[in-house]
């Protein structure tokens, strides 16, 4: 019995241990397998740390100083640019000239672009124009000159009768309408008094005109006194409507220098009067196509310029539609009292189809009532492709932008 339980007890303890063996060991695997996974992990890292030491060493570069200016290298092989100048007259321009300046391609190699379509970066810095651009607009010409009207004539001074005859020749560069007329006309002035005028006979009026008639002027003092001779070319249409075409002057003293001589003188045209503005009147206008009507805002004037103003001061706008010379309606705003810039904002809607309109046209003009069923005018404008100025700019902005609000200032006129 005892034995039995002796080695009972042995083979308890035997079994404890060799359970505890058991475990050390399966924990110190467990531990050294842990410690190869770190250490290839480190190893793995060191190995990326290395190859990306490597990596930045490649990138490594060196900077030295010059001081050579940088020249840009690259060109665009892909690029063809279009060329600048195609006119040409532009492209003969330095073949007409000076001999020695260098032909228009060789400029434009000059500015950057290489004779096979290819074209050189321009650098950053520069930011004038180019050298070649300047020449090349040099180059262009334009003819924007106006012809006038040239007259030939003659003038001779009779000693013995003391007259001055002036033989008008003919004339060139006339313009003027078909079947019009025109003479030529002289006017002796002297102290500022006009002592005798003649002129030619009528002549059909074409490009080229021939008269071959002499004028007379009385000279009892002879020429070296103070005064001058004028001399014009008139046109005469078939409603008897006679206008200037140019006109020259010359001074009696110069008469012995031009006697004896045949003359030819570019005629001016006649100095036209601007007419003063009595002031400024702001419309606004709009055409509404889908209604076919016209929106005219009468807005404000300023700087009316009228004596009259000073005693009654009683302001409105009347506006007239005109289709031609037809007066289709007409409308008017309130008055304004005692105010010299007056404002009314005021809309007037006018049916006009879109057909008539560009022959119809608004006048428009500002009136003061001076009394009891009397009013004066100060000014007036118009609004219309017949018009000129800001009358024909604000019109055809209305045409160019239907169904939009157009404002403009404009001058009115006594």
């Amino acid at each position: 019995m005892i034995f039995f339980s002796t080695a009972a007890f042995v083979g308890a303890t035997l079994g404890t241990a060799s359970g505890i063996l058991t475990l050390c060991g399966l924990s110190l695997l467990c531990r050294s397998c842990k410690k190869g996974k770190l250490e290839l992990s480190e190893g793995a890292t060191d190995v990326e740390k290395a190859k990306s030491s490597v990596l930045h060493s490649l990138q490594r570069f060196r900077v030295e100083k010059s001081t050579e200016p940088i020249q840009p290298k690259a060109r665009q092989s892909f690029y063809k640019p279009k060329p600048s100048v195609t006119s040409p007259e532009v492209i003969n321009s330095g073949d007409q000239g000076n001999p020695d300046d260098t032909h228009p391609v060789k400029e434009a190699e000059a500015c950057g672009h290489a004779a096979g379509g290819e074209e050189t970066l321009p650098r950053e810095d520069s930011m004038d124009e180019t050298p070649c651009s300047t020449e090349l607009s040099r180059g262009m010409t334009t003819s924007n000159s106006i012809i006038h009207p040239k007259l030939h004539f003659s003038l001779t001074y009779n000693t013995h009768s003391k007259e001055l005859h002036i033989t008008v020749i003919e004339a060139e560069h006339v313009s003027a309408e078909a079947g019009c007329e025109g003479y030529v006309s002289g006017c002796l002035t002297t102290g500022g008094q006009v002592e005798r005028q003649a002129q030619t006979s009528a002549r059909r009026l074409t490009d080229h005109v021939q008269w071959g008639e002499a004028l007379t002027f009385p000279l009892p003092a002879g020429y070296q006194v103070e005064g001058e001779v004028s001399l014009s070319l008139h046109s005469c249409d078939r409603f008897s409507r006679n206008s200037c075409l140019g006109a020259m002057r010359f001074k009696l003293v110069d008469v012995g220098m031009m006697s004896d001589a045949d003359c030819w003188v570019d005629l001016q045209p006649p100095k036209q009067e601007v007419p003063s503005s009595a002031g400024e009147l702001l419309l606004s206008v709009s055409y509404l196509p889908a209604a076919n009507r016209l929106g005219v805002v009468v807005m404000k004037a300023r700087g009316l310029q009228s004596q009259r103003l000073k005693n009654t001061i009683d302001l409105s706008v009347k506006l007239s539609l005109k289709h031609q010379s037809t007066k289709l309606k007409k409308k008017q705003t309130r008055r304004v009292k005692h105010k010299v810039n007056p404002v009314w904002n005021e809309m007037m809607m006018l049916e006009v189809p879109r057909e008539l309109l560009p022959n119809c046209s608004l006048d428009l003009e500002v009136l003061n009532q001076a009394g009891p069923g009397r009013l004066e005018p100060l000014g007036s404008c118009q609004l219309g492709l017949q018009a000129s100025g800001t009358g024909l700019q604000h019109w055809q902005q209305m045409l160019d932008n239907p169904r939009k609000q157009i404002a403009m200032w404009h001058p009115i006129f006594a």
